[in-house]
């Protein structure tokens, strides 16, 4: 398991971080601060291998952490921004003293999942190595390719995808369920999961968890660049 801390002074924001760490397998949360020295004592005393981290905060910052943690070189600690920092002296600094991702305040759970997603296969494929050839240095570490699809996963049908489509466009910027979407084109929950995943993975899609009355995470989906046109060569 990925040892992640949270260093956060916003209670709320700190909460909903802790969700969303849940929902992502392959994380455990080791610990969570809400100060610079308070994150710094757990840095020394635990071994964490990831620390999420904000900026803003009373005393000394987030990047201040950052830059004593990189110019002390004794803890092994990759580290993601999450912060409503959204300057560009902000962004520098976090990218020069070595942080693999920025999140930017308010996000949606999916930019976290795939912020936590590719650091954790990143992660365990460098445990692995010893050296590398520089295709394989750049495919999974330097230059990502992401899959472009340029025809339907199998499974998955023309005509049914035009239907789901359309129910999702008359939804218009309304957040929406699986099941408001297989209740009105009356097909199965599962199947309509399946579509809106797809949607969701090629980036048409925007991702929200919220909690119900029981506790449960309830997924909410978002239309970010979904229009017929952008599926044209699918029809």
């Amino acid at each position: 398991m990925i040892k992640v801390l949270i260093l956060e002074d916003d209670p709320m924001v700190a909460v909903l971080n802790k969700q969303y760490l849940k929902e992502v397998e392959g994380f455990e949360l080791a610990a969570t601060a809400n100060s610079f020295h308070g994150a710094l004592e757990v840095i020394k005393t635990e071994d964490i291998d990831l620390l999420l981290l904000d900026i803003f905060m009373a005393g000394k910052d987030g990047l201040e952490l950052l830059q004593h943690i990189r110019k002390k070189n004794e803890w092994k600690v990759d580290v993601i921004l999450v912060t409503a920092a959204d300057d560009v002296d902000s962004i520098q600094t976090a990218l020069r003293y070595g942080a693999i991702d920025y999140i930017i305040k308010p996000f949606e759970f999916e930019r976290f999942n795939q912020a936590l997603t590719t650091y954790k296969e990143k992660y365990h494929w460098l445990k692995k190595q010893n050296s590398f050839k520089q295709e394989e240095l750049d495919q999974k570490i330097l230059y990502q390719n992401k899959k472009k699809h340029t025809s339907l996963p199998k499974g998955l049908t023309r005509n049914t995808l035009q239907v789901i489509v359309n129910a999702i466009l008359e939804k218009g910027e309304e957040p929406f369920s699986t099941e408001e979407i297989a209740e009105k084109v009356q097909i199965s929950r599962v199947s309509v999961r399946k579509y809106i995943k797809f949607l969701k993975e090629i980036g048409l899609l925007g991702e929200r968890m919220t909690y119900g009355s029981v506790g449960r995470p309830v997924y909410l989906y978002v239309n970010k660049e979904l229009t017929k046109s952008t599926l044209q060569h699918f029809f």
